[in-house]
C-alpha cells in the first residue's frame, strides 16, 4: 500500500491519544523513496500500524488523516467532507438564508489536516496548507462537488501564499466552474470577497460572531476599527447605529475594499471614513474622542521564536488604545497568533492597562466560532482569542 515511517521507541504515545501530528524528531527511519506530499503509513518500533497521513519536510513531518489503516481515496474524502457539512447543518450554520458565508472545513478541527474550505454563496474557496493536500486538490474538489450538491457551483483554489516554497504553477485558479460574482452575505450584510488577491480565502470568516456582538455595543458610539482589512467590524457597527466609524489599515487595497463594502450596505452614508495609514502612527496622533475601539491585528507571531517580540507588540498596541479611548469606552482586542496562548494575551493586555493607568473590567472573553471547531485531541487548533473590555 503506502511506504512506511517507523517511530522511535515511546514516540507513539501522542498518536495513541489521537494527536494528528508526527514531529520529525520522533522518526527512527523512513522507507526509501518517500517524497514530500506522499501518503505514508506510520508504524511503531515493532511495526504495529498507528496512522496514515501526508509526509512533508519540516518539524511537522506527518499530518495524520486517519488512525485506521485505510486507503485515502475518493470515498475517504467524500466521507470526511460529508461529516464536516453535516456538523454545520446540525447547528444551523449551513443553509441559512441570511448567511451564505461559513467555513466548511477547518483543518485538524474537521480531521482534515492541511485543508481549509470557506463557502461564499455558491463559491467554495479551497486552500492547502500541506503539499499532500495540494497534490490531491482535484480529487478533493470532485468529492466536494458531490457532497455539496446544488449548494456550490464554483470551486476556487487559493494556495499561492500558503505554499510559498513550491512552484507557483496551479496555485490559484478555478478547479470547478468560474464566477465573477464575489458578493456574499453574512448575517444579512453584503460584502465583496477578494478570493483572487485577498488575505486568507478572501475574508476573515472567523470573526462573524464577534462582529455581531460588536453591533450590539455600537449604538451612538464613535468607533475606530484598526487593521480593518475589508471593513467587517465597520459595517456591523454602522448597522448597530454608530454615530461615526473610522476604518484604518496600512493596505490601500484593503481600504478600497472597505469602502466598497460600506457602500454595498450603506450607500452615501457620511458616518464612515477610511484611512490608509500605519496603525501605531494613527493611534499616536489620534484624539481621545473614540469610545469604541477594535484592535484586530494580523498574527504578530507565526512561530515560537517570535513570541517574545509579539507579546511586546500586543502590549504596546493595547497600551496606546487604552491611552486614547474615552472614559467609559469599550475595547474589542484580539490575537490570532496560534503560539500566543489565552494567558499570554491576557497578561499582555493587562500589562498595557496598568501602563496606561486605566481601570478595566472584562465584559466578554472571545474565541473562534463553531464553524472553526477545535479537535479535542489537538488543542493547538485554538488560535483566536479576544477580550471585550470596559475602560473607566
Amino acid at each position: 500500500m503506502y511506504k512506511q515511517i517507523q517511530l522511535r521507541k515511546g514516540k507513539d504515545e501522542s498518536l495513541r491519544r489521537f494527536h494528528p501530528w508526527v514531529f520529525s524528531g520522533a522518526i527512527l527511519q523512513m522507507e526509501e523513496g518517500i517524497e514530500e506530499g506522499d501518503l505514508v503509513r506510520v508504524v511503531t518500533i515493532d511495526g504495529t500500524f498507528i496512522a496514515v497521513g501526508h509526509y512533508q519536510q519540516g518539524s511537522i513531518a506527518v499530518r495524520v488523516l486517519s488512525f485506521s489503516d485505510v486507503e485515502i481515496d475518493a470515498e475517504f474524502w467524500h466521507s470526511r467532507l460529508s461529516s464536516a457539512l453535516q456538523m454545520r447543518l446540525s447547528i444551523g450554520i449551513a443553509d441559512n438564508p441570511d448567511n451564505n458565508t461559513y467555513r466548511l472545513v477547518h483543518g485538524e478541527g474537521d480531521n482534515l489536516p492541511g485543508l481549509i474550505i470557506d463557502v461564499y454563496g455558491d463559491t467554495a474557496v479551497m486552500q492547502a496548507h500541506s503539499i499532500g493536500i495540494h497534490l490531491m486538490r482535484k480529487q478533493i474538489a470532485d468529492a466536494l462537488v458531490t457532497v455539496m450538491e446544488s449548494r456550490i457551483h464554483h470551486i476556487y483554489y487559493k494556495s499561492e501564499t500558503t505554499l510559498p516554497f513550491m512552484s507557483k504553477e496551479d496555485m490559484n485558479g478555478f478547479l470547478y466552474g468560474s464566477s465573477d460574482d464575489n458578493i456574499a452575505l453574512e448575517n444579512g450584510l453584503k460584502f465583496r470577497v477578494d478570493w483572487l488577491r485577498g488575505q486568507k480565502t478572501g475574508f476573515f470568516v472567523d470573526q462573524k460572531e464577534n462582529r455581531s456582538l460588536l453591533e450590539r455595543y455600537a449604538r451612538g458610539k464613535r468607533v475606530l476599527n484598526m487593521f480593518c482589512y475589508t471593513g467587517g467590524f465597520s459595517f456591523y457597527a454602522m448597522r448597530g447605529g454608530a454615530e461615526l466609524v473610522h476604518s484604518v489599515d496600512s493596505s490601500e487595497k484593503a481600504i478600497a475594499l472597505t469602502k466598497e463594502n460600506v457602500a454595498l450596505n450603506f450607500p452615501g452614508d457620511s458616518r464612515h471614513e477610511a484611512y490608509c495609514e500605519d496603525a501605531f502612527r494613527y493611534l499616536e496622533k489620534a484624539g481621545s474622542d473614540y469610545n469604541l475601539i477594535i484592535l484586530d491585528p494580523p498574527a504578530f507571531a507565526k512561530h515560537r521564536a517570535a513570541l517574545h517580540n509579539a507579546l511586546k507588540g500586543y502590549t504596546r498596541l493595547n497600551q496606546k488604545a487604552f491611552e486614547k479611548i474615552e472614559k467609559g469606552g469599550v475595547l474589542f482586542t484580539f490575537s490570532c497568533s496560534q503560539v500566543v496562548t489565552k494567558d499570554h494575551f491576557r497578561n499582555a493586555v493587562f500589562t498595557a492597562a496598568a501602563l496606561a493607568k486605566r481601570k478595566v473590567r472584562i465584559l466578554h472573553q472571545l474565541h473562534q466560532p463553531a464553524d472553526h471547531p477545535i479537535n479535542i485531541y489537538h488543542p493547538e487548533g485554538e488560535y483566536l482569542k479576544g477580550l471585550v473590555l470596559y475602560v473607566e
